[in-house]
């Protein structure tokens, strides 16, 4: 790699004492964030108090006791610190100069804030809250900086753990690919089994805690890749053993060793935030997103008549014209759509003619306000590249969905299996022709769906799909093959099985993948990935192995349908009501998007559809669900301090009704169940609790949007990129608002997120 695990969290290692410091700091997970906001919230009250007029004993002993808790809680926070500094010789010097600054910020903020004894904290002479406004401020911003400076460099033993694991998997790797025994075979897969469970822990978590959902796919894409090619490994592997001459073996062996290399290292580059060789990610621009762009600058010229030329503006159509002769160049566009999209693409030349010319006669009127032929010209232009996109977006789809349908049952892959254990080479050499004809279409139709897809995250799936045809279609022909020389060969037998059932696999995700983009276009979901990681192991998953996941059946499936449809009704209604917050940043909404997206996939499983393939991987996603619930719950309890008192009731009602909803679907997700009937009212229970939590949030959303801006912090309250900047801070709160709650965000959740990033262990 050419950069170094350390050096890819963005922590300079120079201290600093204010906001200068975070310049230097990059939070790139949501752990790291979230730990933030209970330290910020305590700050605000804080600070939020020196200003008062008039201050009680009551207000004065609430201020005493928030400032000692935060320094007790930073107390705590740098003994874990420095024991990470201890045990990380590396990373000693830096974390042990960001823990003493936040140990003389805390003490700092502690001695400001003794002034419960005091009856006028302004004219004893001592320095205090009230007197040294700016140096609590001061001390603030110190505390943030080094605090949010640890988070880092503790992340960065995540970090060396992702690539120690994926260190010992490639020389466990090497070692399987130099094996001449079976026996030796057996003993080391062994090994690898065990290293590779260990790596998608790791970067199952790393993959749910990333800010970035064009980061977030990519690792997906990776992990999904690792996942298949475990099993390819072993069949490979084996008949390359069984067939040590077979050149076809040692091919299709060379080519899955070769994909797991590439993947393990993608997954070190999004970890590391790194590029190997200098290497720039450069993916092709999506007609979708240059569309987008056009539609902004022309939109723009309502604002000003002058931002950009017009020569700008044409390159921009006619980058997107270009990218369209993807479509009408394919030899698998229909007739009607390649005339239709000519014909748009035509349309929109001319549509940007008369918009030019009615700009250029505005500009030398010099008109400060948009002309009525200007605004009709813009309205036309824009509404002419929405009919493109439609056209296209109908052309890839429908391509698409006719693919799918022609290639459902398989008939290539079930006459390759025939032939080759009749060992016939002539028919066999006939249907991979065939096959590398399907897997030409399918490649050219994933490149069209990338251009319609809509979001980055799906743009990404797009060329994961297109990738694992590509090389997917050819390791089937060289199983075949193999099998063709050895038709009485069961290991051969097996190997071709287990190809043309990835080759199956990625046909249904494709249909998945193709549902997601309709959906995206027709409005009907956001950006939005549904999240699976492994269950780490541990007390709670001791059992696992004993455990076999299991589907629903069709009846079950059935007596679901009800209750799934419910579920499904309450995601559009929680998703209508996210998409009307105008900060798409508010945590609120981050947290309510997050909710929403996994009771999607939860409500796919009742369908028999979807990423959670098992009961298991249901259980697990709704004890991720009900943790999210959780952080949510703890969001708007921080929200309700920043509200008057008047308006705090109905808030803190449904904050009461949510966290125990999510506690009982923690304890039913974890309890363990055997038999049929049994593992049956769990799944029934899960989906039920998390229609309950649905139901809350439908109720939340609107009324903590109400609530905002009622109480005039605007939508920006709360944003993620940097929640503790100074402006940030400078809410309004009532001045009891911090009564009885010092220990729900200011000692326990601190402690428990660094003990979280320290040792790993899922919340």
């Amino acid at each position: 790699m050419a950069t170094s695990p350390c050096s890819s969290s963005g922590v300079s290692s120079s201290s600093s004492a204010g906001l200068g410091a975070e310049a230097a700091l990059e939070i790139r997970t949501r752990s790291v964030e979230q730990t933030l906001v209970p330290l910020v919230s305590q700050i605000t009250t804080l600070i939020n108090h020196k200003d008062k007029p008039k201050r009680s004993d009551r207000t004065l002993q609430a201020i005493q006791r928030v400032g000692q808790a935060v320094n007790l809680a930073v107390g705590r926070f740098i003994t874990v610190g420095e024991a990470i500094a201890n045990e990380n010789r590396e990373l000693k010097e830096e974390m042990s100069i960001a823990c003493i600054e936040a140990k003389r910020a805390g003490e700092t903020i502690a001695q400001l804030t003794d002034v419960a004894n005091l009856d006028h904290p302004e004219s004893d002479g001592r320095i205090t809250i009230f007197t040294d406004k700016t140096g609590v401020v001061k001390a603030a911003r110190l505390l943030l900086s080094s605090v949010t400076k640890v988070l880092v460099l503790a992340d960065r033993i995540v970090i060396k753990q992702i690539v120690a694991s994926r260190n010992k998997v490639l020389a466990t790797m090497e070692q399987l690919e130099k094996v001449s025994s079976f026996q030796e075979f057996v003993q080391i897969f062994s090994q690898f089994g065990n290293e590779m469970v260990e790596f998608a822990h790791l970067t199952g978590d790393r993959q749910n805690d990333l800010k970035d959902e064009k980061k977030k796919a990519r690792m997906a894409a990776a992990r999904a890749v690792l996942e298949k090619c475990t099993m390819m490994l072993l069949t490979a592997s084996k008949t390359c053993l069984r067939h040590p001459d077979c050149e076809s073996a040692r091919l299709n062996k060379e080519g899955v060793f070769h994909r797991m290399r590439l993947s393990l290292e993608q997954v070190i580059e999004i970890v590391t935030d790194s590029r190997p060789s200098g290497e720039n990610e450069m993916a092709p621009t999506s007609i979708y997103t240059s569309i987008k762009e056009f539609k902004n600058k022309v939109e723009g010229l309502r604002e000003n008549l002058y931002f950009l030329s017009k020569e700008n503006l044409s390159a921009m159509l006619e980058l997107i014209l270009e990218h369209t002769e993807d479509f009408t160049d394919s030899a698998y566009t229909s007739h009607e759509h390649r005339e239709r999209i000519l014909e748009q693409s035509k349309q929109a030349k001319m549509e940007l003619e008369q918009l030019v010319s009615v700009w250029m006669q505005a500009q030398s009127q010099k008109t400060k306000e948009i002309t009525e032929d200007l605004e009709v010209a813009i309205l036309k232009t824009c509404q002419c590249m929405n009919e493109l996109k439609r056209e296209l977006h109908h052309a890839a789809t429908s391509l698409a969905a006719d693919l799918l349908r022609y290639h459902a049952d398989h008939m290539v892959l079930k006459a390759l299996k025939i032939t080759g254990v009749e060992g016939n080479l002539e028919a066999v050499a006939e249907y991979t022709c065939k096959l590398s004809e399907q897997k030409e279409q399918l490649v050219e139709t994933c490149r069209l769906l990338r251009h319609v897809s809509g979001t980055e995250p799906l743009e990404i799936t797009c060329i994961h799909a297109e990738d694992t045809f590509q090389v997917t279609g050819p390791q089937i022909i060289s199983a075949a093959e193999t099998l063709t020389l050895h038709p009485s060969s069961k290991i051969a037998k097996e190997n071709l099985d287990v190809f043309c059932e990835a080759w199956e696999s990625q046909l249904s995700d494709m249909s998945m993948l193709l549902r997601e983009i309709n959906d995206v276009f027709e409005g009907r979901r956001g950006e939005k990935r549904a999240y699976l990681s492994l269950p780490r192991p541990g007390k709670h998953n001791a059992n696992l192995k004993a455990l076999k996941p299991v589907k629903l059946d069709t009846e079950e499936q059935a007596k679901l349908g009800k209750l799934g449809l419910e579920l499904h009704l309450l995601t559009c209604d929680v998703d209508s009501e996210t998409e009307k917050w105008e900060d798409q940043e508010n945590e609120i909404v981050r947290h309510g998007q997050s909710i929403s997206s996994m009771a999607h996939s939860m409500y796919l499983f009742t369908r028999g559809e979807g990423l959670l393939k098992t009961t298991q991987d249901l259980f697990h996603q709704a004890e991720v669900f009900a943790t999210e619930g959780i952080k949510l719950a703890s969001v708007l309890t921080a929200f309700s301090n920043q509200l008057e008192d008047f308006d705090k009731p109905l808030l803190l009602l449904e904050i009461d009704k949510l966290i125990p909803v999510c506690q009982q679907l923690q304890i039913t997700a974890k309890t363990t169940v055997q038999g049929k009937s049994a593992t049956f009212t769990k799944v029934d229970t899960c989906i039920r609790k998390t229609k309950g939590v649905m139901t809350i949030l439908s109720q939340v959303l609107p009324l903590s949007c109400k609530l905002l801006k009622k109480c005039g912090t605007g939508n920006g309250w709360l944003r993620s990129p940097h929640p503790w900047r100074e402006n940030r801070l400078q809410t309004n709160t009532n001045e009891d608002s911090m009564e009885g709650k010092t220990d729900a965000f200011g000692i326990k959740s601190l402690e428990h997120h660094v003990a979280n990033l320290t040792f790993l262990e899922s919340k």
